[in-house]
């Protein structure tokens, strides 16, 4: 790469924000013994009331909840707080939508990760995924903020879109922002 002329694109993404460092767009922390831990993907940051919030933790908070199978964060702008923290979650079979079992994992959630974060609750029957299983985060995201959703090839079960851009409705129904 270094001796390519052609690649002065690659050395500006990957070698020019921090000076002689290689930054592949993860965020990590070193801890007191100097372990480096690795937090997350940098554009999968929510930033709510200035304090910076990895996708994949409030996920984890989530699903460590009995009652659900799988979730989905993205963060929204809201104009107080940066960003507001929407989950789409998919329940274990057995559990049905209530707004009380949104409330109960809302606070399991803070119990978990602090008051800071609460997420928005909406239930969904299945998240949009590439066929090798990966969550479309960046869909749903662009979904909730009425943003252009770009290539969908992968996308493993159109039905899946469906399900999110009903639930991003109902949200933005629910909080007055229809």
């Amino acid at each position: 790469m270094w001796g390519d002329p052609g690649n002065e694109r690659l050395k500006k993404t990957y070698f020019s924000k921090f000076a002689g460092l290689y930054y592949p767009g993860d965020y990590a922390m070193v801890d007191e013994d100097g372990y480096v831990w690795v937090l997350g993907r940098a554009d999968e940051t929510i930033k709510v009331a200035a304090h910076r919030i990895g996708a994949g933790e409030v996920e984890s908070a989530i699903t460590s909840y009995p009652a659900v199978a799988e979730a989905a964060v993205v963060g929204v702008p809201d104009p107080v707080k940066g960003e507001e923290v929407y989950a789409f979650v998919v329940l274990k079979q057995g559990y049905t939508p209530s707004e009380s079992l949104a409330k109960e994992i809302q606070n399991h959630v803070r119990q978990v990760m602090g008051p800071i974060v609460t997420p928005k609750i909406q239930f969904v029957n299945a998240l949009p995924k590439t066929r090798s299983g990966k969550v479309m985060r960046r869909v749903i995201k662009a979904v909730v903020s009425g943003s252009n959703i770009g290539d969908i090839s992968t996308l493993e079960d159109e039905a899946s879109m469906d399900e999110i851009k009903k639930a991003a409705e109902e949200l933005k129904k629910q909080l007055g922002k229809a």
